[in-house]
């Protein structure tokens, strides 16, 4: 296994320890998280954990892609399950963040139904022997996931204090670019689909 492909297995890896970490009942087991003030927002330390297994995960979707390139390491293996590591870190993150009320569950229903239909269109290509790599549209929606991701796990630090709900227009920003992402998938790659009928 190659370095890039190691990156994203470390990704994948990622993605039991923020849910664990994340749905650990602290209280009824008398764990008192330590809390911060910056500017206006209160931080816990649970916050800042959570945020940085998130950036570093996010981190190594840019690095496994930049060193795969780089060093012509590119693979079949690193096509298929670069996408799906980082729809599992960033989807789990979602569903997380509306369970705790921090978006509402539309979203994750909205970007989970693209990431499904995305899937379905590159299992058939595969049936057909073609690899479909993720498109600018997909990456785009995937850095605004994650940018949305990282501000709602520091509770809109320092937008807060301006007033501007930064969380949740980055969010409601990466959905509309899931949605119009997965529609251009579709157009660009439905010849698969009506093929197989």
């Amino acid at each position: 296994m190659n370095l890039p492909n190691k990156l994203t297995t470390i990704r994948l890896i990622s993605v039991p320890l923020f849910v664990i970490i994340y749905l650990i009942p602290y209280q009824s087991l008398g764990i008192s998280m330590p809390t911060f003030d910056v500017l206006s927002t209160k931080l816990s330390l649970l916050d800042l954990i959570l945020f940085l297994i998130f950036v570093l995960s996010a981190l190594t979707d840019y690095f496994d892609g930049y060193l795969a390139r780089k060093n012509n390491l590119v693979t079949t293996f690193g096509k298929f399950i670069d996408p799906i590591a980082d729809k599992l870190i960033v989807n789990t993150a979602l569903l997380l963040l509306a369970s705790s009320n921090d978006i509402t569950i539309i979203i994750p229903i909205i970007m989970i139904s693209r990431d499904t239909i995305v899937d379905a269109i590159r299992l058939v290509a595969s049936q057909k022997n073609v690899v479909l790599a993720a498109s600018y549209l997909g990456k785009a929606k995937t850095m605004t996931q994650m940018i949305a991701i990282c501000i709602l796990l520091l509770n809109n630090v320092v937008f807060e204090a301006i007033g501007i709900p930064m969380d949740q227009i980055m969010i409601w920003l990466a959905t509309v670019i899931s949605v119009i992402s997965g529609i251009d998938y579709f157009m660009k790659n439905r010849q698969y689909i009506m093929e197989s009928m």
